[in-house]
């Protein structure tokens, strides 16, 4: 598979990159003292295991809890920091807004906050339904609260507390994507966003990182968008519902990651490797990297309350797409929400429902002689932190080329990971891995 051209022919061997989300762990007296990964029932990734090799893959480096995106932008082997456009352009293409050159998108969570700003909830519980964010972005964009300022500014929900700021200058010249991050939670680097811990958060100023008149204009309109909004969702009729049925409101906004589009696209994957991919996403800033990238995306749409008949499902889609194109990048999101929220039970749940009802269908009938598979994670979420972190997470690699590995034991996790034949990696050695595998058939 090595590179040459878009219309190079296609190879006799697809390769499939499966990234399970936040899938990383610690150990937790919850499972056991094992990590909810090592304390998971998981016969079907135990027997790719079995079959092929395992490693630890330190994403993005040390010290570097990176979020989703700039995880996936590693693995895919491009440098988050320099090629990434920043999330909020990532999820605003993946939602389709029409972003054109002078605008500046950021993502949005809908989050409690008390009267001094501090972060009560960055995600109101988990229990805001998607169609209370879109009446709540639905208000804040027809209030115009940046009309007197040249810019139009509009809020697109997408999936749950999750959205979409979408900055357009109506007079003024154009804005940049040359400022902070309010949200605490999160520090902007380049292009990427890594995990923070802050000990008491609290919502942010923006501030300008150059010293451009567009960058500063950019930062007040930030901050001017965000105190106005407060007014506007606390007064807000799904807020008013929420606090009558004793809910928490989605009365402040976290903003992150501001980006604007290149003025030069980025390389396509068919341009980076001499073969077309394809992307199986389900949330929008997996279809954003798809269409950055020039993926052809196959949307599944988010997770459903019957998540063996999703991953059922995902599976399906995955193993049609590798039929069609020899690469394939799947996004199952499971893993993270409960690290998030500290439950390893949980977790480990999900862990065992992805390998019954995804990987059991997948790995069925699969000749694995013209199929290769990685399974790795886009960054680890320990349930002990409630966050990102920059742990390592397991790798695996099997199929096509790959000799059984000798000398460990067969359990798919952390540990064996630790003490697997591929050893220590970064984000960048995933698809080098892939590609051209170690061992026999290399």
């Amino acid at each position: 598979m090595a590179a040459t051209t878009q219309t190079a022919a296609r190879p006799s061997v697809s390769c499939a990159l499966i990234v399970l989300d936040g899938l990383g762990d610690r150990p937790n007296p919850a499972t056991e003292n094992k990590s909810p990964v090592e304390a998971a029932r998981t016969p079907n990734l135990d027997r790719m295991v079995a079959s092929g090799a395992l490693g630890d893959v330190m994403v993005v480096g040390p010290g570097v809890a990176p979020e989703s995106d700039a995880g996936v932008f590693a693995l895919l082997g491009y440098d988050p920091v320099r090629d990434s456009p920043g999330r909020g352009v990532l999820e605003a293409l993946g939602v389709g807004i029409p972003l054109v050159a002078g605008d500046v998108a950021l993502r949005l969570n809908f989050a409690t906050v008390d009267g001094d700003g501090t972060v009560l909830d960055s995600r109101v519980g988990r229990s805001l339904g998607t169609s209370e964010a879109r009446e709540l972005a639905r208000g804040l964009t027809e209030a115009n609260l940046l009309a007197t300022d040249g810019i139009r500014a509009e809020v697109r929900a997408t999936v749950g507390h999750r959205g979409v700021l979408w900055l357009h200058p109506t007079e003024g010249g154009p804005l940049s994507p040359e400022v902070t991050n309010a949200d605490p939670f999160y520090e902007k680097v380049g292009g990427m966003g890594q995990a923070r811990r802050p000990e008491h958060p609290s919502i942010l100023e923006v501030t300008p990182t150059d010293a451009s008149a567009e960058a500063a204009r950019t930062a007040r309109a930030i901050n001017l968008f965000l105190a106005r909004a407060r007014d506007v969702l606390a007064g807000h009729r799904v807020n008013a519902r929420r606090a009558i049925g004793g809910k928490k409101v989605a009365n402040g906004l976290l903003v992150r990651n501001a980006g604007a589009l290149p003025a030069v696209p980025l390389q396509s994957f068919a341009e980076r490797y001499g073969v077309p991919g394809a992307a199986v996403t389900e949330m929008p800033v997996e279809r954003g990297i798809a269409i950055v990238l020039g993926l052809e995306d196959r949307y599944v749409g988010p997770m459903g309350p019957d998540r063996d008949a999703g991953y059922q499902e995902r599976a399906r889609v995955t193993r049609e797409t590798l039929a069609r194109f020899p690469f394939v990048y799947v996004h199952l999101k499971g893993p993270d929400e409960p690290g998030h929220d500290g439950n390893a039970v949980l977790k480990r749940e999900i862990v065992e429902g992805i390998d019954r009802s995804f990987f059991g269908p997948f790995l069925e009938g699969l000749d694995t002689t013209h199929v290769r598979v990685a399974v790795t994670a886009d960054h680890a979420t320990p349930c002990i932190l409630k966050g990102h972190s920059d742990d390592p997470v397991p790798l695996l690699l099997c199929g096509a080329g790959l000799a059984p590995e000798k000398g460990v034991g067969h359990k798919f996790g952390e540990l064996a990971a630790s003490q697997g034949a591929l050893g220590h990696r970064s984000g960048a050695d995933v698809l080098k891995l892939l590609f051209h595998p170690p061992g026999p058939g290399s």
